[in-house]
């Protein structure tokens, strides 16, 4: 296998194929390859003769592009959110112009600020009944997510789905939605500056759909709505207020009751926390006899 153009033996195939279906029972994903063209060889080398060495194309691309990235996060935070850029108006700008949940719908699909559009397939926006009592509110879309264009129908979103349906709770009870729109390659922690940035959506997002109690999946979801560094095994089964934001981003003077989870993932890596999710549904099912 030293030469990488080259058509594997039958040994190396099947090696490479139980290699990964470990990987995939691990729960590890694969995505599809990123295809790039070789670059061409330089003006004037000669056949068969190695160019000088230079600086690796990515370590020059991450010198280049490390002021730029400092540059947009002291930007985003000196403007609030979602601030504007040459790809054309900022989130909170079309955050602001809409004013029903198919309006944000499009909105958010004509965004082109946030880099993670263009590595996503599709963007996630919303599942569930837009009149159900209560939203839920995750982290960021997965694979299945990705693929499918709707929040919550990979096995997270199975287990979550299961969780409500504990206290009676079907997919008619609940709207559920992300705190992000699109998915991070290979389904990494989204970084603050993305987060940062799409916020107005979230922010709008519940502001139209205005649910009676809000239940914040996971922790870059409950820290950013509730506005707390306060992790969330602190924070989960403890209910709070949510303030409601109007279209410019300030306290519209109401808020809603919220309810930190901690997020199926979690669940799904730690099985002994179920004990305390079913603690959490119950505070739920209380809560709306109450």
């Amino acid at each position: 296998m030293s030469n990488p153009g080259a058509t594997l033996d039958p040994h190396d195939e099947k090696a490479l194929k139980a290699l990964i279906a470990w990987w995939e029972e691990a729960g590890i994903e694969l995505d599809a390859p990123v295809q790039r063209p070789r670059p061409a060889p330089a003006a004037g080398a000669a056949r068969g003769r190695t160019a000088p060495s230079t600086t690796p194309a990515t370590v020059r691309d991450t010198q280049q592009a490390a002021p730029q990235r400092t540059a947009t996060a002291a930007a985003a935070r000196a403007a609030g959110y979602g601030q504007a850029s040459d790809d054309g108006p900022s989130a909170r700008e079309l955050a602001a112009g809409a004013s029903t949940l198919d309006a944000l719908q499009a909105a958010i699909a004509q965004f082109e600020g946030c880099p993670l559009k263009r590595t996503a397939r599709n963007t996630v926006f919303a599942r569930g009944n837009r009149e159900a009592r209560i939203m839920v509110v995750g982290e960021a879309p997965g694979k299945e997510e990705d693929e499918q264009g709707l929040p919550f129908v990979g096995r997270s979103g199975q287990l979550l789905d299961r969780m409500f349906a504990s206290i009676g709770l079907g997919p008619d009870d609940l709207y559920i939605s992300n705190i992000l729109n699109w998915r991070p390659p290979g389904n990494r922690t989204p970084t603050q500056e993305e987060i940062t940035m799409c916020l107005p959506f979230i922010e709008r997002h519940i502001a139209l759909k205005a649910p009676d109690i809000l239940v914040v999946a996971g922790g870059i979801s409950a820290q950013s709505l509730m506005r707390t560094s306060t992790g969330i095994t602190r924070l989960r089964g403890q209910w709070g207020e949510y303030a409601v934001r109007d279209a410019a981003g300030e306290p519209a003077g109401r808020t809603i009751p919220v309810l930190p989870v901690f997020h199926p993932s979690y669940l799904l890596r730690r099985p002994p926390e179920k004990r305390l999710a079913w603690q959490d549904m119950l505070a739920l099912e209380g809560r709306l006899a109450g």
